[in-house]
């Protein structure tokens, strides 16, 4: 246990800013839903392309596949995979696994054996809820695969009688880490319940309408689904596998979808080429990336006041952390803002709480906090800690991510600690040359990384998408050198028609890096 200094300053703000408690049932993802499928029997629960399911109508076919998986002595304590594409078989697998007592573990069935098998041997998965069945059932023969299918789904009108505890888990998304392997977080019902209950973020009620957009094994689709299905609102699922932007605005506007959460690199792509797509959207949340000044800016003047909100949050702390209404632009960096409801957060440096204005590393807790990862041992303890503050015990985790408190008492977020790379000697923080990118006026886009370089230096790279071909990377690198120190230049300036996402919405890096190494490959450089 860690005993944190707490100057009376820093103390005071970190009082300010995590009164957060209110009210939420601390009860499981099985009863929230059973009780709003009680209430809410005729009223519509997914919509999904054409076809409208109410509350009764999703309840009873997972009760039904409920019953299947029990056969096969799904109990509670186990771990069911899935993998289901964005469909109404998705919503009912997961209320079927979770019905059941067991956890729900999201995987890619194109992911590479290996990995696969490393995921389900460290959550003990047997038994796994596909709609692809024969593919799944050769590859893993140790596991059960059962097929979800609608002309095989059977109504049940009873829910499985199942006693199941706010403090189980109710789901595991394995996410990437520096150890090399994949860690898998575990998620309680009661953290879900945190979520989407009494949110301050965002307005979660009966008159929600909420558009299902990510793969259900990034953490963003846990606030999609349950943030409607928990609080009796709708969730309407995007039809198609490749997000297409004159789709995505004709679903917004025929269901009358008022709550989106979108990833930043694909807000920026919305805001730069079809900005009328999420025009009549109640709350637009949008993060998990470094934030972009001319985007935000053009999406205020687009929107106005009171419809943007830039969250942030680790996987580890389910979904969101932090949120920062966009009302104005600020004058210097766009804040997260402040912790959401039960949410703690403190900023620590050197043993002890930061003043504002300090940077520091990001620490958070409450109800919403993973009970720890899958695997224990030390890649728990690098993460998660016992601390004392103030003499209060409290169990925090170590995000990695570095900020500072305004006096306002919004955070500020400066970077991951990996962020920040050395090269001749010299700290650079990539998400500075990021920005200074992102205000050449032809530039649309941006991604900045670091790889090793020739003799086996590091290396910045930038990879830009310019207007209209309007710029090359010449002359991209003569604008940042009016702007950045020489020790901050990027190597090499790829212009890309366009920064390749992950099926997260995220930029993939890998690919990127890919394209640097055909570079190398092509110029007869050595790497």
């Amino acid at each position: 246990m860690e005993e944190l200094i707490s100057p009376p300053e820093a103390q005071a703000i970190h009082d300010s800013i995590n009164r957060t408690t209110v009210p939420y049932p601390r009860c499981s993802v099985k009863a929230l839903f059973e009780q709003c499928a009680e209430k809410r029997g005729d009223a519509a629960c997914v919509i999904y392309k054409d076809e409208v399911l109410s509350y009764r109508e999703i309840n009873q076919l997972a009760n039904g596949l409920a019953v299947r998986l029990r056969l096969l002595r799904v109990s509670p304590g186990h771990t069911v995979g899935i993998s289901v594409g964005r469909s109404v078989e998705l919503i009912i697998s997961l209320l079927a696994i979770i019905k059941c007592g067991a956890a729900y573990l999201p995987f890619d069935a194109a992911w590479p054996d290996e990995l696969l098998l490393s995921t389900f041997s460290d959550a003990q998965c047997e038994v796994i809820v596909a709609s692809d069945v024969s593919g799944l059932s050769l590859r893993f023969a140790q596991c059960r695969v059962v097929e979800v299918s609608r002309r095989e789904l059977e109504p049940v009108a009873a829910n499985p009688g199942v006693d199941v505890m706010g403090e189980a888990i109710a789901y595991i998304n394995f996410t990437s880490g520096t150890t090399g392997r994949s860690k898998g977080v575990q998620i309680q019902h009661r953290s879900i319940a945190r979520l989407v209950s009494n949110a301050s973020y965002a307005k979660l009620d009966e008159q929600t309408v909420l558009l299902h957009i990510s793969p259900v094994t990034f953490d963003a689709a846990t606030f999609e689904i349950w943030g409607a299905l928990l609080n009796g609102g709708i969730c309407v699922l995007y039809p198609s596998k490749t997000l297409r932007f004159s789709e995505l605005g004709h679903v917004i506007r025929q269901r009358a979808v008022n709550c989106v959460f979108l990833t930043t690199a694909l807000f920026n792509a919305i805001i730069d080429d079809a900005t009328d797509a999420i025009s009549g959207v109640r709350t637009i949340l949008f993060g998990g990336e470094a934030y972009s000044d001319r985007h935000v800016r053009k999406a205020l003047n687009s929107y106005g006041s009171g419809r943007l909100v830039h969250v942030y949050g680790p996987t580890e702390c389910t979904t969101f952390a932090t949120y920062y209404p966009v009302n104005r632009m600020p004058s210097a960096d766009l804040p997260i803002g402040r912790p959401i409801q039960n949410t703690v957060l403190y900023v620590v440096t050197d043993g002890r709480l930061c003043r504002p204005g300090e940077i520091g590393e990001i620490l958070l807790g409450g109800p919403g906090l993973s009970s720890g990862y899958l695997q224990g041992g030390s890649i728990s303890r690098d993460g998660f800690a016992e601390f004392t503050i103030a003499g209060t015990r409290q169990w925090l985790y170590r995000t990695g991510d570095y900020g500072y408190l305004l006096m306002s008492g919004d955070l500020v977020f400066k970077g991951r600690s990996d962020d920040q790379v050395k090269i001749n000697g010299f700290r650079i923080e990539l998400s500075l040359v990021s920005r200074a990118i992102g205000e050449h006026p032809n530039i649309c886009h941006n991604y900045v990384t670091v790889t090793d370089g020739t003799a086996g230096q590091k290396m910045v790279l930038a990879f830009v998408v310019a207007r209209e071909n309007c710029c090359d990377s010449g002359q991209v690198r003569e604008y940042l050198r009016s702007r950045l120190p020489a020790h901050m230049l990027p190597g090499i300036v790829y212009v890309c028609d366009k920064l390749p996402l992950l099926a997260t919405g995220k930029v993939n890096r890998r690919a990127l890096l890919a394209m640097h190494h055909d570079y190398y490959v092509r110029s007869g450089m050595k790497r």
